[in-house]
């Protein structure tokens, strides 16, 4: 009888350890990066005191949001920039409450906003197609971009202007903070809820400046930004990803920053700081974060894509460290102190941008929250890749 002996590969006993050593020194200096590129970045004040030449056209995609697009036209209204400076268009996306006759309404008392209704069916991106409806129906040269849950400072205008004036930019991505949404029927604002995406958002929004000062990759917010409107036509819009969901702003971005890769900007002033609504339950923000997910396999930009990818892996270990502690204790130990160090490292940047945002009071739950965050994180981006969600209504694959 033959014997054919059996060999078992066993992997080394350090590679685990080596591998969860290699990925933490990898995210300590990506943090570290961007903590010091957010400090290094000065707010920019706006010099812009009598008037200005920039004409603006904002453009507001809306689908349901008879509770809060009141508060974003009165605070639209309520610019200290010339009315005759700036349009509003309103571009209403099939909704089935009151958004079309609120805005309406306004339209007829005020000759600067515009109300247009999308009429286009069975598109995989309703929110880009309302977005091209509208800069179609524009007459300025500044697109500056909002959502319908949003409220902008009352400078918001002025300081865009002034920064105009000053940069010459042709893109300017601009911050976002969240605030508690209005919660549905019957339900009551969670409070934790909102404590944990104010967190997550403030912490994405210092990344997303760090890196569009330093120009190492493409990031934005659909609720703050603005472009030249012949650039937009220039880089042909949203064509080549007009079939994807989400991304009508980071996509965009990207395609506009290979035309001018120095004219790409990122306003960090207190003066131009957008609200908007926190997701209300634990289901709208996980649809949320899928959304924004599922546009990561989309990018062209292969910078961010490394940058994902780093941080997702990092995140992976938490839960690999959790199942080997059942096999070998010492893996618990190396887990809690994974969650500590992870904490340490990011707390002194964190600490700085809720200074920016003002959310300073928040900082005492991020120690704890950091579980969920890796949790969300793991899941999010994988149904973002594989799964489907629901948006606004609709469900969306």
């Amino acid at each position: 009888m033959v014997r054919v002996e059996q060999r078992r590969l066993d992997l080394h006993p350090m590679f685990l350890p080596v591998l969860l050593a290699l990925l933490f020194i990898f995210y300590a200096g990506l943090i570290f990066f961007y903590d010091r590129s957010w400090r290094a970045m000065p707010d920019f004040k706006n010099e812009l005191i009598n008037g200005g030449d920039v004409k603006f056209s904002v453009i507001v995609p809306a689908r349901n949001e008879d509770a809060n697009i009141g508060d974003l036209m009165n605070s639209l209204q309520s610019q200290t920039y010339p009315n005759e400076l700036f349009e509003v268009i309103v571009v209403d996306d099939h909704s089935t409450d009151n958004t079309a006759e609120i805005v309406k309404s306004l339209a007829d008392s005020q000759n600067n906003i515009t109300l247009i209704r999308l009429q286009d069916q069975q598109l995989n991106s309703y929110k880009k197609r309302a977005i091209e409806k509208g800069i179609a129906a524009s007459k300025n040269e500044w697109i500056v971009c909002t959502d319908g849950d949003c409220a902008v400072p009352e400078n918001w205008l002025t300081t865009y202007a002034s920064f105009i004036r000053k940069k010459e930019p042709v893109f300017i991505a601009a911050p976002v903070r969240l605030v508690p949404g209005i919660p549905t029927t019957g339900k009551k604002n969670n409070h934790l809820l909102y404590i944990f995406q104010a967190l997550d958002f403030m912490v994405l929004q210092g990344i997303t400046a760090a890196s569009v000062f330093k120009k190492v990759h493409s990031m934005c917010n659909g609720a703050n930004l603005a472009y030249k409107k012949d650039v937009f036509y220039e880089v042909n819009g949203f064509k080549g990803v007009d079939d994807i969901a989400s991304g009508d702003d980071m996509l965009l971005m990207h395609k506009i920053w290979k035309k001018y890769p120095k004219k790409v900007n990122y306003l960090k002033s207190k003066e131009t700081i957008v609200e908007t609504a926190a997701a209300p339950t634990w289901t709208d923000f996980f649809n949320q974060r899928i959304r924004w997910a599922s546009k990561a396999k989309h990018y062209d930009d292969k910078r961010i894509f490394w940058v994902l990818l780093l941080v997702y892996l990092f995140n992976l270990s938490f839960p690999v460290l959790a199942v080997a502690s059942f096999f070998n204790l010492k893996y618990l130990y190396a887990l809690l102190i994974f969650w500590a160090a992870k904490t340490l490292i990011e707390l002194p940047f964190v600490t700085s941008v809720s200074k920016f945002f003002n959310l300073q009071k928040l900082l005492k739950y991020f120690f704890f929250f950091q579980p969920a965050h890796i949790a969300y994180t793991i899941i999010s981006g994988f149904l973002g890749s594989f799964g489907k969600y629901e948006w606004k209504g609709r469900m969306v694959k």
